[in-house]
């Protein structure tokens, strides 16, 4: 069975002189397997499509893909339109929290706004209006009685989105407002503002939060909505890691009463909420597919291994592996040093330790919002300057910053042409970070998480000597921050370059850091850094702020966060080894 699939807003239609109908085989003997609808796009019929891929390779914009499925005879379960993204398989909700895993592009979200009503089923019939009778017909037993439950009156849904910022838009009021409308009764108002930190932004206007209060005031208002099923996707997004395990013990303690849905890209996170887990995988943006339900163990390390056991499909050409690294001992090349500085805010203060950074390292920053990492980067970065020192460095740097803004009328292909990069590493990334599809692309135009990966290529592809990535997962799946994680490590460690990295995903500092730096204080009013210390005594240090343990998965070694309280849990904690290593 083979799809095809055109992205619209890339296709330059009559601009290029239709190269895929021109070149197309079928086309030149005279069959309409490419024909022109009445917008100006090229149709392609997947019935005479034999596959050749030639328009694939003309097309000029790389706004074509054709997919050979790896599944015969079956139809999707919901498709947008005339060659466009189509989903295959139904995951459901089952008892505890039931958990979304996969790239992007592949159906994630799409799936749960089928769950949640917001999409009806159409199994790949786009032109035709469906009724719910129709569509609990076309579905199996099991399908047809959840189905039949959200087509009922009575059935309540609590839908956590993904792109938070976005609400601002469609409520305009302030947060006790918001939170009133979803729970009109004002029941447990007060234990979701104390749960959800929303004290010192109960009175504001929704447009005056940040990130992290939007997503915070989100999962609030989902979590106090009075629902049968919640669905929360992403929710760790613009939260640091104390945030994200308090969200997460509030999402557990929920699933004891309710059926709860997750997408979550923070491996750590995603391993601790759920209980059961659906794998997704596809092609980006073209098609996704759904596995059978499985174990949470199972299902991550069927993932990472890219081999789905029940199912017999293969669906990524290499293994996501956690091998340790022993850490070095004897003497390093010490590359930069900088001096005990601070510097001072109307409202808030920062002070840091003196620190040195060996060749080929990796420094792994961590801890809570607003205490002060990103000021830290600046000031490395020279886009700030400490109070007490006239310090300044003296080496090149390459500074990705928190928040990455798209420039007006610059295409991504320019942004590149405009820097001297180093060409091998960019095109690594390129590759590896999947931005050739994206050249011809306004910045503009970008969603955040391709705006991510091309401020990462820019920024890791730059020939400098220090490297500084503030947040470098955000937006980004599981696969996109191990490419990242993969990308980094062999840049820094085969030029014998320097890099920080600020981040709130375990994981990723795990696998990137050689050592740690630990930042304290009181969130908006002071905040201090350590010096770099041993990755094993940093990780152990924060994950006993944080009051957890993390052990290793003995098949994929990768870190897992003990259940609080278990045997595993107390055990670590009883010799003081929250961070268990091989």
């Amino acid at each position: 069975m083979r799809i095809a699939v055109l992205d619209r807003n890339r296709c330059v239609k009559e601009k290029c002189g239709y190269q895929c109908q021109k070149f197309c085989p079928g086309v030149l003997m005279g069959e309409e397997t490419i024909v022109i609808d009445e917008k100006g796009y090229p149709v392609i019929s997947e019935i005479l499509c034999t596959g050749c891929g030639i328009c694939v390779k003309k097309c000029p914009v790389n706004a074509i893909t054709i997919v050979n499925l790896p599944t015969e005879g079956e139809n999707p379960i919901f498709q947008y339109g005339i060659n466009a993204f189509r989903l295959y398989g139904m995951p459901l909700p089952a008892e505890g929290v039931t958990g979304f895993v996969g790239k992007n592009g592949i159906g994630k979200s799409t799936a749960m706004k089928l769950l949640t009503g917001l999409l009806k089923p159409n199994f790949g019939k786009y032109d035709k209006s469906w009724e719910w009778n129709e569509i609990l017909e076309n579905m199996n037993n099991i399908q047809r009685a959840y189905f039949k439950t959200i087509a009922g009156e009575d059935v309540q849904i609590s839908y956590k989105p993904q792109h938070v910022d976005l609400i601002p838009q469609s409520f305009k009021g302030t947060v006790n407002e918001l939170l009133e409308k979803v729970n009109p009764k004002r029941v447990e108002v007060s234990k979701i503002v104390e749960w959800f930190e929303l004290k010192y932004i109960y009175e504001r206007h929704l447009d005056k939060l940040s990130g992290g209060e939007m997503q915070r005031v989100a999962i609030a208002a989902a979590y106090l909505k009075q629902g049968d099923f919640y669905f929360f996707d992403e929710p760790a997004s613009y939260l640091d890691v104390e945030q994200r395990l308090k969200i997460a013990k509030k999402i557990k303690e929920l699933s004891l009463e309710k059926k709860v849905v997750v997408v979550e890209h923070d491996m750590a996170l995603f391993d601790y909420l759920a209980d059961f887990v659906y794998v997704f995988f596809g092609t980006e943006n073209a098609y996704g597919a759904v596995s059978k339900v499985k174990s949470v163990r199972n299902g991550i390390n069927e993932y990472l291994a890219g081999y789905l056991q029940d199912e017999n499909v293969k669906f990524r050409d290499h293994e996501i592996s956690f091998k340790q690294k022993a850490e070095e001992t004897g003497k390093a090349e010490i590359m930069m040093t900088y001096p005990r500085f601070e510097k001072k805010f109307e409202s808030f203060v920062f002070e840091s330790e003196e620190g040195e950074i060996n060749k080929g390292e990796v420094i792994g920053i961590l801890g809570p919002n607003a205490i002060g990492k990103s000021l830290f980067v600046k000031i490395l970065a020279g886009v700030e300057k400490p109070d007490n020192e006239k310090w300044e460095n003296s080496m090149k740097v390459s500074y990705k910053s928190q928040y990455v803004k798209a420039d007006e009328n610059i295409t991504v292909g320019e942004i590149f042409s405009r820097e001297k990069l180093d060409q091998f590493v960019f095109n690594e990334s390129v590759r590896k970070l999947g931005i050739g599809t994206l050249m011809d692309k306004q910045l503009s135009d970008l969603s955040g998480g391709e705006l991510q990966r091309v401020a990462i290529t820019l920024a890791l592809s730059r020939e400098a000597d220090v490297y500084l990535f503030d947040e470098p997962s955000a937006f980004l799946d599981v696969e996109q921050r191990l490419e990242f994680a993969s990308l980094l490590h062999s840049v820094i460690s085969n030029s014998e370059k320097v890099c920080f990295v600020v981040d709130h995903d375990l994981i990723l500092i795990e696998l990137l850091a050689k050592r740690i730096m630990l930042f304290s204080g009181e969130s908006s009013v002071h905040g201090e850094s350590s010096h770099p210390m041993k990755k094993y005594k940093g990780m152990n240090e924060f994950l006993k702020r944080m009051n957890i343990t993390m052990r290793r998965d003995p098949d994929s070694l990768r870190p897992r966060i003990n259940k609080h309280g278990s045997v595993k849990d107390r055990e670590q904690k009883e010799k003081g080894e929250y961070y268990e290593v091989y």
